[in-house]
């Protein structure tokens, strides 16, 4: 309808984005009409995105003037980076402040940046229990974004700060999911002892955004952590195995270990889940399911997505 608000939505091909397409385009009453950023419109996932119903345009994270146009006569904007293309921290803060300042240009209402929290607030340079990475950073992926937070706070934008999960889509898409070993058994391997970890389905991040832009003012100027559930790895670990109808045992591995894996930004993931299992409280306390069921009631437990996403996790 053309009274809806529109929303542009950065990343609207990728995990958390999409879930906010997707979100936007079921919800016919919800208010809002969505526009697509994308690089290539050609792209089967653009294309897709336009057979639905969306508006996509032409933008590129490296290109401020490209993110204004997109931005203009916009509502609201979902801001999201992405390093694991890149593996460039500084790129990536790059990328936010582009996103901060096109919005600035534009004059948006509401505008949710999918932040992380920034570790050497808690782990400083000098501390010695986890290595310091790339210079200046111990979790790169966390610290750039968290960094990025004054860009969007000194421009004065109306934003939510959301504090995302654990993806347990990770366990399809980024090889975390259960491996066979030597023995032939299954092994579910994070460095995370025995304490929890907050995780979500990819797509409810989605659904708890829009249900952000749906509260209007409540949110800005909040930050707002979601999860689906917190989990210790022996927990996900018995979730996996009645899932799967197969033992799947949890192989906690210290960070140490986990850092010399040798998959491109193991040292970057070892030093997350080392943060995360050593700031346990700080962590999961951030990030409340209940808030995330308020803002998204079809929220997913990690039985409810196993149920649906079991077929999908190679076991190989």
């Amino acid at each position: 309808m053309p009274d809806n608000k529109i929303l542009a939505v950065v990343g609207a091909t990728g995990a958390q984005g999409g879930g906010l397409v997707r979100a936007i385009l079921s919800d016919k009453s919800g208010g809002f009409a969505m526009r697509t950023l994308t690089r290539d419109p050609k792209s089967d996932k653009a294309k897709a995105l336009a057979k639905l119903g969306a508006e996509v345009v032409v933008a590129d994270v490296n290109d401020v003037e490209s993110l204004k146009r997109a931005f203009a006569g916009a509502y609201g904007a979902f801001c999201v980076t992405f390093f694991w293309e890149h593996l460039s921290p500084e790129k990536e803060f790059n990328h936010a402040k582009h996103m901060a300042q096109a919005a600035k240009q534009a004059g948006l209402k509401h505008v949710i940046w999918s932040t992380l929290e920034d570790t050497r607030r808690w782990v400083p340079l000098s501390d010695t229990r986890m290595p310091t990475l790339m210079g200046k950073y111990k979790v790169p992926h966390f610290d750039s974004k968290g960094e990025a937070d004054r860009v969007f706070k000194e421009l004065g934008l109306p934003t939510t700060f959301l504090l995302t999960s654990f993806y347990w889509d990770n366990l399809i898409h980024f090889g975390m999911g259960p491996k066979k070993g030597q023995d032939g058994e299954l092994a579910f391997t994070l460095p995370m002892g025995d304490k929890k970890l907050p995780g979500i389905a990819a797509e409810d991040i989605g659904k708890c955004a829009l249900g952000i832009f749906k509260k209007g003012q409540e949110f800005i100027g909040k930050t707002v952590g979601i999860a689906g559930e917190h989990l210790t790895g022996a927990q996900m670990a018995a979730a996996l195995t009645k899932a799967l109808g197969r033992d799947v045992r949890y192989n906690a591995v210290p960070p140490e270990v986990y850092r010399t894996f040798g998959f491109p930004g193991a040292e970057d993931i070892g030093n997350m889940f080392q943060f995360k299992r050593d700031f346990e409280q700080v962590f999961c306390g951030a990030r409340n399911p209940e808030v995330a069921r308020a803002l998204n009631p079809s929220l997913q437990t990690f039985d409810t997505w196993l149920a649906r996403n079991k077929s999908r996790i190679p076991l190989e």
